[in-house]
């Protein structure tokens, strides 16, 4: 009798974003390795620096047929399938001008803007008094608001759309009902804003493009689209990216000591280098047979980028757990993807955080975790390696 195949090790990995996963040390002597991804399916996990940058440089290596129908997954989807490849779908309906445009950190104001909302924030946390929550208190709604700026939409509104993310981004193995109904309540609320006169920014551009015989296959709803995933995306990113970089400062001595002492801007891409924020794979689909390293990957079999993996490969980075900003190439991370879907708001993201952690560091001098780090709750089977809370004193 033929014994059976031995198990599949089942991904991801660790939750907890205090500590890099105890298996990618094993994956080093194995850097394409074939996995059980929560949907079922089987998958090839990438780990090094190199093959990681090769699966998401090469065109044969697709996310927008990671969505295609009998496809294997990571996951189930949590929004509808055309809107994974959105980049793409933004650039093929010649939107991606004004989505830019949007993102730019240099903007009029959005500096002194950033400035003032995390003051206010920190302001709102001291007037409570400590302890203070420093996720749903200050990481959540500084990016909730940046975005609802970008977009031109009220800030008193962000709540209502960010707690759809909590559902959007889940990792499931089945189809999740209220992701659906949460598409609709908020594809039906950005076409009001579309509607709207008192709308600004982004979505009043988008709402200008109706009456331009040009965008007429533009319909409303993928101009509401636009403005539902970049909120989406964009909080769910640069709040996962900045509860992380906070969650570095007060339970990593070296990193804190780098920030105050060297300043925040030069430390960005060694924070994003460490940062252990995204808590899945990066999917491509295999278009054709494809050779990755020593392992024949077959046209139609899904490929994980593991990025924290990549980020933490001694080839690639000397002491690769060390925090040294001045590491030459601490750019080299792949924390904002690469190839043709490298992030378009990396100058952004960067700045929010950068303005963010000047803000609490200045201000708050003292800033500790107020429970023990083990007690800190870590969200499971999500996107996103995020605590539930991060409770701290000053």
């Amino acid at each position: 009798m033929t014994a059976p195949a031995p198990a599949l090790p089942a991904f991801p990995f660790d939750w907890n974003g205090t500590r890099l996963p105890a298996e990618i040390a094993e994956l080093r002597a194995e850097p394409v390795r074939k996995v059980r991804t929560l949907a079922g399916a089987e998958a090839w996990l990438v780990s090094s620096y190199e093959l990681c940058r090769q699966v998401l440089e090469d065109p044969r290596f697709s996310l927008k047929d990671t969505s295609a129908p009998g496809a294997p997954r990571q996951y189930a989807l949590t929004i509808p399938p055309h809107v994974v490849n959105n980049m793409g779908n933004i650039t093929g309906a010649g939107l991606r001008k004004a989505v830019m445009k949007a993102l730019n950190p240099k903007a009029p104001g959005l500096e002194e803007w950033l400035r003032k909302r995390a003051g206010s924030l920190v302001d709102a946390l001291v007037g409570e008094g400590a302890p203070g929550e420093l996720r749903g208190g200050f990481a959540d709604p500084y990016s909730a608001g940046l975005h609802c700026r970008l977009l031109g939409i009220p800030e008193a509104d962000g709540p209502k759309l960010l707690r759809s993310l909590d559902v959007a981004f889940m990792n499931a193995p089945r189809e999740i009902e209220a992701a659906r109904l949460n598409w609709d309540r908020d594809i039906a609320y950005m076409v009001e804003r579309l509607d709207d006169p008192a709308t600004t920014g982004l979505m009043a551009e988008l709402a200008a493009l109706r009456e331009d015989p040009e965008y007429a296959h533009v319909t409303d709803e993928m101009l509401a689209t636009v403005g539902v995933t970049l909120f989406g995306a964009g909080v769910i990113s640069t709040a996962g990216f900045l509860t992380m970089a906070l969650v570095s400062v007060l339970t990593r001595e070296d990193v804190r000591d780098a920030l105050v002492g060297g300043g925040v801007a030069g430390a960005m891409d060694e924070l994003l280098r460490v940062n252990l924020s995204i808590g899945d794979g990066l999917p491509r689909l295999a278009l054709e047979d494809v050779q990755l390293g020593d392992v024949p990957v077959r046209a139609g079999e899904l490929v994980l980028v593991l990025v924290e993996a990549a980020n933490h490969d001694p080839e690639r980075f000397p002491e690769p757990e060390a925090f040294l900003p001045g590491r030459e190439n601490a750019s080299d991370h792949l924390s904002f993807g690469g190839g043709r879907h490298f992030c378009p708001a990396t100058a952004l993201g960067k700045r929010h955080a950068e303005i963010a952690l000047e803000t609490v560091l200045d201000r708050l001098p003292g800033l500790r975790l107020a429970v023990p780090v083990e007690q800190l709750v870590w969200r499971t089977n999500f996107m996103k390696r995020l605590p539930e809370r991060l409770p701290v004193a000053w």
